[in-house]
């Protein structure tokens, strides 16, 4: 079962609208400027349509725009009165039936479960309306074992999750080079070994798994037990880009509540904004987020090689998303979709034009 946390911030005045984060002054970040369009956000203590809305995410650092939104209070300022209750998940699929189930309304989501959930309710459940992060995903080894990328034939490779984002892509990536592994068993040329992230660490200990392609702070995690970083991920995509989080969101919720759907986005990016402007701050924020979520901060040796790797932009990157699904295709896990119509960016560009931002794009694949 997803662990849950209520945060609730009624009438908050404008001088107190950040808690402080390790002795920083609120003044020092993001509340201490005014919103461009002050009528576009809701007055102090104000609702907007609905009085609560419900956000899920991960407590991983690929989802540090969630985690640094929420420790910061920036979210909930832009929702005004509306409430916001957070709820954390370990996996895409847990996160996707929320939201099918109405326990959710807006969630923070991997590429691979997001394409998932859109195909499987035929387009009715989900919307992707925004970008939050790149990267963050590295193949980590084994250096007494694998020196080379040739090593992995006949290795060990743990990945998070059968059909994940991260097996999709290390699928693809054996197909590309010429091995074969079957997608479903993952036995072949290498064996993947599909291990859960909090596991991953352990049984790279016990020499269970020679390495694995793992986001962070997984891959750093490994690291810190000896393994070595053999490729980051983002060197295989154009402008070392891919999306690795997604902002959904119910379809149902959007159609009823647009105005609360705007106040999270312009959180996420005024979030991002603040994150890129203070990544010191910001990377201290998201582990203050992470020791509230799960009772232990990430150390020094985890986080600070972690943190750069991941970039954090609003732009969602559908071109990769639909190059992702097409890896899924060719690696057999997934038959060809339509995702005609899994974005729905209006929303996003709006809030991005009244920044003076230029708009993103859905590659084709917005709504009608």
């Amino acid at each position: 079962m997803p662990a849950s946390r209520t945060t609730v911030r009624r009438s908050l005045a404008a001088a107190a609208a950040l808690p402080l984060l390790i002795g920083v002054l609120a003044s020092c970040g993001y509340g201490s400027k005014a919103p461009k369009d002050e009528k576009k956000v809701a007055a102090e203590g104000e609702k907007l349509s609905v009085g609560q809305v419900r956000l899920g995410y991960f407590p991983n650092l690929t989802h540090a725009t969630a985690l640094v939104g929420d420790q910061e209070g920036i979210i909930q300022k832009e929702l005004g009165g509306t409430e916001l209750k957070v709820s954390t998940f370990n996996a895409g699929p847990s996160e996707i039936e929320a939201l099918n189930a109405e326990s959710i309304d807006i969630g923070f989501i991997g590429p691979s479960p997001a394409i998932n959930g859109y195909v499987k309710s035929r387009g009715k459940n989900l919307r992707i309306i925004g970008g939050s992060a790149s990267g963050g995903v590295k193949l980590v080894v084994n250096p007494d074992k694998i020196k080379t990328l040739d090593d992995l034939k006949g290795k060990r490779i743990a990945t998070p999750q059968h059909g994940n984002t991260q097996d999709v892509a290390f699928l693809n990536w054996i197909k590309e080079r010429g091995w074969k592994v079957d997608a479903q068993s993952g036995k072949g040329d290498v064996s993947v070994v599909r291990t859960e992230n909090k596991i991953a660490p352990d049984a790279y200990k016990s020499g269970s798994i020679d390495g694995a392609w793992v986001p962070e702070p997984t891959a750093s995690k490994l690291v810190s037990e000896g393994a070595k970083v053999l490729l980051d991920e983002s060197s295989l995509w154009p402008d070392k880009k891919f999306v690795i989080t997604n902002i959904i969101v119910s379809q149902k919720f959007l159609k009823a509540h647009p105005d609360v759907v705007e106040a999270v986005l312009r959180g996420s990016v005024k979030t991002n904004a603040w994150i890129n402007a203070n990544p010191e701050k910001a990377k201290a924020s998201a582990n203050a987020r992470l020791k509230a979520l799960t009772g232990k901060p990430l150390g020094d040796k985890v986080i600070d090689p972690a943190w750069p790797s991941i970039q954090f932009i609003d732009d969602p990157l559908a071109a990769t998303l639909q190059a992702q699904a097409d890896h899924a295709v060719a690696a057999g896990l997934l038959e060809k979709p339509d995702l005609k119509g899994i974005y729905d960016l209006g929303p996003l560009n709006k809030v991005l034009k009244a920044e003076g931002r230029p708009p993103v794009a859905d590659a084709g694949l917005g709504v009608k």
